[in-house]
């Protein structure tokens, strides 16, 4: 990293309809308050937003996309898992 330049920071956001955040985009701050507050400026001009988070880009570890098989086709041999086998019932919310 240059001497100048402040680290990226990738932002998450909580919709009001969403129980989840969501990657909204990046942006360079000095550290994880000012990545708040300049977040907040450039991603919820519309109120839209309930929940802030910034995560260093540094931290973040992504598989490779080439790698998909390898990490996913095991998983659709395991049809237990999936959650067509369970009823809810009707008192259980955001399912």
């Amino acid at each position: 990293m240059k001497q100048n330049e402040w680290p990226l920071w990738e932002v998450f956001l909580r919709s009001k309809q969403g129980l989840d955040h969501r990657h909204v985009g990046s942006l360079h701050a000095a550290d994880a308050a000012q990545a708040v507050n300049m977040a907040r400026d450039v991603y919820t001009r519309r109120m839209e937003g309930v929940s802030i988070w910034v995560v260093p880009s540094s931290a973040i570890t992504a598989s490779d996309p080439d790698d998909k098989g390898a990490l996913f086709e095991p998983m659709a041999d395991k049809v237990y898992r999936h959650p067509t086998f369970y009823k809810l019932p009707r008192e259980v919310e955001h399912m």
